[in-house]
Parts: C-alpha cells; sequence; structure tokens
C-alpha cells in the first residue's frame, strides 16, 4: 500500500513540475492520488475493523455499570445496574 501512495505522489510531483504537462495530466495526477487514498483507506479500515467492533462492544458493557463510588474509607465500589442473579453464578468468593 506504501508503493500505491509513493507511486502516486511521485506522479504527482512530476506532473506538477512540468508546465507543459501540467494542464494535460492534472487531472490524472488528481486520479492517481484519490485511487490511492481511497485503497490506504481501505485497508486500513480492514485492518482496524475487528479491532473497532471490540472497543464498540466493550463500551456497550459500560453501560451495565453505575458511576464509581467512593467509600469513606477510600474503597471504590462500582455497582450494576441490574444486578446479577446468584443462581446464574452472580456471586464471587473472595
Amino acid at each position: 500500500m506504501r508503493k500505491i501512495v509513493s507511486i502516486s505522489m511521485i506522479c504527482a510531483l512530476f506532473t506538477w513540475s512540468n508546465p507543459a504537462w501540467a494542464q494535460e495530466d492534472l487531472q490524472d495526477g488528481f486520479d492517481l492520488f484519490e485511487e490511492a487514498t481511497r485503497l490506504m483507506l481501505k485497508g486500513l479500515m480492514q485492518e482496524l475493523g475487528p479491532a473497532w467492533d471490540e472497543l464498540q462492544a466493550l463500551l456497550d458493557n459500560l453501560n451495565a455499570y453505575e458511576a464509581p463510588e467512593v467509600l469513606p474509607n477510600g474503597d471504590i465500589i462500582i455497582r450494576r445496574k441490574v444486578p446479577l442473579d446468584p443462581q446464574d453464578g452472580g456471586e464471587l468468593e473472595l
């Protein structure tokens, strides 16, 4: 993918450096740059897609909890909005 971006940048710079070709090939340079950008963003979305889904699932899980509460002894409690049923294994033995 870096090769595509590099090639498109070189083509664009070469096109803009020569005034005789600039009028004719300016649109071609923009088209190449647009295509390279599109390919780069498509690859980025393919790589980051699963991580984005995991982040959304994590944020959805945060909605199940109340805001943290600090007790006078310094303990911090984060309560569930809907408590777990003890029969479903909701209790944690320390």
